[in-house]
C-alpha cells in the first residue's frame, strides 16, 4: 500500500487472515500470499509487479529518469528477497543460537545494501536522493518488522551499518510507511511472534511482565 499511498491513489483495502484464507482469495491469489491488487475485473499479484504496474499508470514516477538510474534501481528492488530473508533469519526464530547465527549471517546481505547507499551518488534520506522511489517502498516494510522485533532483542545491528540506519529511520518516521498497515500492528506482530513460539518472544514476554 506504500505505492498506492505515495502516488495518491483511491483504494479500498480487504485485509486477509493468513492462518485461513479464505476461498475467494486462493482463487485469485496463485501463491496465497499478498498483496494482490485488482483493478476492475483484473488481478495482479507480487508485490513488484504490483509497484511496476502502479509506476506505468499513475504519477509522479518513482523510478529515475535516466535509464541507468532506472535499471539500478530495479536492481536493487530484485534484490529485497535476499535482504529480507537475512533478517527474517535474526527473529523468525526459535533458539538463541539460532538467532545469533541469523544476525550473524545477515550481515553481509545488510553490508551489500550499505554499500549502494554509498554509492547511490547522492546524500539521501531517501535510495534517490530527497525523491521517494520503488526501492523505498520496497525495502521499508522489512526494516519496519526488524525495527519491532530488535525493540526487544536488542542486537543494535544496524548500528553497524549507518547509512542504512539512517535510511531506515527516515522511512519509518514517513506517515505513508506507518499508515501503511493496520493501525495495531505491532500488536497483531507481538501476536504472530508468540504464536509461532519464536526466541523473540520468550523476551517479548518477559518483557511483558517486568512491565506489569
Amino acid at each position: 500500500m506504500i505505492v498506492l499511498r505515495v502516488k495518491n491513489v483511491e483504494f479500498d483495502v480487504t485485509y486477509i487472515n493468513l492462518r485461513e484464507k479464505p476461498d475467494w482469495f486462493l482463487e485469485i491469489s496463485p501463491h496465497g500470499k499478498v498483496p494482490v491488487l485488482k483493478v476492475d475485473d483484473e488481478i495482479l499479484f507480487e508485490s513488484n509487479a504490483i509497484a511496476e504496474y502502479l509506476e506505468e499508470t499513475n504519477e509522479p514516477r518513482l523510478h529515475p529518469a535516466d535509464p541507468i538510474k532506472r535499471a539500478r534501481n530495479r536492481a536493487w528492488t530484485d534484490f529485497t528477497p535476499d535482504f529480507s530473508k537475512a533478517l527474517n533469519g535474526i527473529y523468525y526464530t526459535k533458539t538463541r543460537a539460532d538467532m545469533e547465527a541469523g544476525l550473524e549471517n545477515s550481515k553481509v546481505y545488510i553490508q551489500r545494501v550499505e554499500d549502494a547507499l554509498a554509492a547511490r551518488g547522492n546524500d539521501g534520506p531517501f535510495f534517490n536522493d530527497d525523491k521517494f522511489s520503488l526501492v523505498d517502498a520496497a525495502y521499508a516494510p522489512f526494516l519496519q518488522r526488524f525495527e519491532v522485533a530488535d525493540r526487544v532483542l536488542k542486537t543494535g545491528l544496524l548500528k553497524n551499518f549507518p547509512l542504512v540506519q539512517a535510511w531506515s529511520d527516515v522511512l519509518l518516521a514517513d506517515e505513508r510507511v506507518t499508515g501503511s498497515v493496520v493501525s495495531n500492528f505491532e500488536e497483531e506482530f507481538h501476536a504472530n511472534l508468540i504464536r509461532k513460539e519464536y526466541y523473540v518472544a520468550s523476551l517479548l514476554e518477559t518483557d511483558s511482565v517486568a512491565a506489569e
